[in-house]
């Protein structure tokens, strides 16, 4: 049984900043984390991206979508710690490189761009062929859905479900960078002590820092700008 569930879109940057956040407090504390699925483009099916998200919004969601058809065949295939290996590498090359390299948002979600990011993983490049196999949607929306039913759906991501089957889940904790590994621990207690108590339901501030990645051309050492966020997204609409 695992201490925590992860549900990721591997596009969202905050939730790849809360994972590495995660596996610090994994590898520190011998947790055992279960990386599990929700898809942003699902979630916003129902959102006119043009008149509601910045540009390139739905192009980086649909990507998000197609890499999780990827990471599904191979959670069936390879079993769930190749998803939790397949996520780390898709992450250091989405998040962790310069903006935009080698094109655009829905490049990404390329054959192009994945097989190198599965050598790395050291999974089968035939893997990618499932990009378009929309066969995977029924289980990416299942486990949407059984995402949404632990926090409700006013949410983004990363969502955690702490303790599971019992334990609380929350939409975050979203965090702008990742903490030094001699605090990061401490920082998570906090985190699981607010979620034990079956009474607490939120604790929220729409202002984020933009995130202290690469991607983001925010350099280690320094903060981002602050934007205000609504939902977990930066949707120009509510």
């Amino acid at each position: 049984m695992a201490d925590l569930h992860f549900y990721f879109d591997p596009v969202c940057p905050f939730a790849w900043l809360t994972s590495r956040w995660v596996r610090t407090v994994a590898a520190q504390r011998e947790y055992d984390v279960d990386w599990r699925f929700i898809s942003l483009r699902l979630l916003n099916a129902h959102v006119d991206y043009d008149s509601q998200f910045p540009p390139e919004y739905e192009a980086g969601h649909t990507a998000g979508l197609r890499l999780l058809r990827v990471a599904a065949r191979t959670r069936e295939e390879h079993g769930r710690a190749a998803v939790g290996t397949l996520y780390e590498r898709l992450g250091e090359r989405i998040h962790d490189t310069e903006p935009d390299r080698p094109g655009t948002a829905a490049e990404r979600g390329t054959r192009g761009y994945l097989e190198p990011v599965l050598e790395r993983a050291d999974l089968p490049t035939d893997l990618a062929a499932d990009l378009d196999e929309d066969r995977w949607d029924a289980v990416l929306q299942a486990e949407t859905d059984e995402a949404l039913a632990l926090t409700g759906k006013d949410v983004g991501t990363p969502i955690l479900h702490f303790e599971p089957p019992e334990g609380v889940a929350f939409f975050g904790p979203v965090i702008s960078r990742v903490p030094p590994e001699d605090r990061a621990a401490e920082l998570w207690d906090h985190v699981v002590g607010l979620a034990r108590f079956p009474g607490f339901a939120e604790l929220k501030r729409s202002l984020r820092e933009r995130p202290q990645l690469v991607s983001a051309g925010v350099a280690p050492g320094e903060a981002g700008v602050q934007e205000d966020w609504h939902g977990g997204s930066r949707r120009t609409k509510r």
